[in-house]
Protein backbone atom coordinates (compact mmCIF):
# COMPACT_ATOMS: atom_id res chain seq x y z
CA UNK A 1 0.00 0.00 0.00
CA UNK A 2 1.52 3.45 -1.03
CA UNK A 3 1.97 5.88 2.15
CA UNK A 4 0.16 9.78 0.83
CA UNK A 5 2.33 12.28 1.34
CA UNK A 6 2.49 14.52 4.29
CA UNK A 7 0.73 17.76 2.65
CA UNK A 8 -2.05 15.25 1.53
CA UNK A 9 -2.37 14.13 5.08
CA UNK A 10 -2.16 17.65 6.30
CA UNK A 11 -5.11 19.06 4.35
CA UNK A 12 -7.54 16.40 5.04
CA UNK A 13 -6.04 16.70 8.75
CA UNK A 14 -7.12 20.36 8.65
CA UNK A 15 -10.40 19.57 6.79
CA UNK A 16 -11.58 17.48 9.34
CA UNK A 17 -10.84 19.60 12.18
CA UNK A 18 -12.80 22.56 10.57
CA UNK A 19 -15.64 20.16 10.16
CA UNK A 20 -15.45 18.80 13.46
CA UNK A 21 -15.75 22.79 14.58
CA UNK A 22 -18.56 23.60 12.59
CA UNK A 23 -20.23 20.14 14.32
CA UNK A 24 -19.30 20.95 17.45
CA UNK A 25 -20.58 24.45 17.38
CA UNK A 26 -23.81 22.69 15.86
CA UNK A 27 -24.45 20.89 18.90
CA UNK A 28 -23.79 23.83 21.42
CA UNK A 29 -26.51 25.57 19.33
CA UNK A 30 -28.83 22.27 19.55
CA UNK A 31 -28.36 22.22 23.08
CA UNK A 32 -29.18 25.95 23.55
CA UNK A 33 -32.26 27.49 22.87
CA UNK A 34 -31.18 28.84 19.74
CA UNK A 35 -31.54 25.31 17.51
CA UNK A 36 -35.01 24.57 18.65
CA UNK A 37 -38.01 25.43 16.95
CA UNK A 38 -40.92 25.87 18.83
CA UNK A 39 -44.50 26.02 17.08
CA UNK A 40 -47.64 27.03 18.79
CA UNK A 41 -51.00 25.85 17.11
CA UNK A 42 -54.03 26.86 19.81
CA UNK A 43 -52.91 25.92 22.88
CA UNK A 44 -50.23 23.33 22.17
CA UNK A 45 -46.65 23.61 22.07
CA UNK A 46 -44.22 21.50 20.03
CA UNK A 47 -40.11 21.94 20.06
CA UNK A 48 -38.51 20.40 17.67
CA UNK A 49 -34.47 20.15 16.57
CA UNK A 50 -33.52 21.00 12.61
CA UNK A 51 -31.39 18.04 12.99
CA UNK A 52 -31.57 15.19 15.49
CA UNK A 53 -29.02 15.52 18.36
CA UNK A 54 -27.49 11.88 18.13
CA UNK A 55 -26.91 12.30 14.28
CA UNK A 56 -24.93 15.35 15.08
CA UNK A 57 -22.82 13.87 18.16
CA UNK A 58 -22.07 10.48 15.61
CA UNK A 59 -20.30 12.76 13.48
CA UNK A 60 -18.63 14.44 16.41
CA UNK A 61 -17.35 11.26 17.52
CA UNK A 62 -16.48 9.75 13.90
CA UNK A 63 -14.77 13.06 13.47
CA UNK A 64 -12.10 12.89 16.27
CA UNK A 65 -11.69 9.23 15.59
CA UNK A 66 -10.70 9.85 11.69
CA UNK A 67 -8.54 13.35 13.44
CA UNK A 68 -6.75 10.89 15.61
CA UNK A 69 -5.89 8.43 12.96
CA UNK A 70 -4.62 11.18 10.36
CA UNK A 71 -2.24 12.67 13.74
CA UNK A 72 -1.17 9.33 14.02
CA UNK A 73 -0.24 8.76 10.02
CA UNK A 74 1.48 12.39 10.24
CA UNK A 75 3.65 11.09 12.91
CA UNK A 76 4.63 7.72 11.20
CA UNK A 77 2.24 4.80 12.26
CA UNK A 78 0.95 3.12 9.27
CA UNK A 79 -3.27 3.23 8.60
CA UNK A 80 -5.05 0.44 10.33
CA UNK A 81 -4.97 -2.47 8.07
CA UNK A 82 -7.76 -5.24 7.37
CA UNK A 83 -6.79 -8.66 7.86
CA UNK A 84 -8.84 -11.73 7.08
CA UNK A 85 -8.29 -15.67 8.29
CA UNK A 86 -10.34 -18.24 5.91
CA UNK A 87 -9.75 -21.12 8.32
CA UNK A 88 -9.64 -24.83 6.33
CA UNK A 89 -10.41 -28.63 6.93
CA UNK A 90 -8.10 -30.41 5.08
Amino acid sequence: MRRRSQEVVRKELEETRRRLKLYLAREEEMLSKDGVQMYTIGSRNLQRYQTTLADIQDMIDKLRKRESELEAELAGFTPRRAVGVVPRDW
